[in-house]
């Protein structure tokens, strides 16, 4: 079944992100630091798509349950130390 991934700016640095799978769906609240989005996706990639994309590379290693109901998009790096180099990759 697909999983869809909806992501709200809530400000310039704030997003609520929904991960709808079937009938079961998570909501989490994600901080993007302006210098993270520019080091990761450079000027040309809109904050949601950065996430949108970061939470597909979550997906693949972990459950929705199992991701943060709260963090900010520097820490997946810490869990998954591949995270940078991969969603430049996916974002290029």
């Amino acid at each position: 079944m697909p999983v869809k991934i909806q992501v709200e700016k809530l400000d310039a640095s704030h997003f609520c992100v929904r991960v709808i799978e079937g009938v079961s769906e998570s909501t989490h609240h994600v901080t993007l630091d302006p210098k993270d989005q520019a080091r990761l996706a450079g000027t040309t990639i809109q904050p949601e798509e950065l996430i949108r994309k970061s939470f597909q590379f979550l997906l693949e290693r972990e459950p929705k349950e199992s991701i943060l109901s709260r963090f900010d998009l520097s820490v997946i790096s810490r869990y998954f130390p591949e995270y940078e180099r991969e969603i430049k990759k996916r974002l290029s």
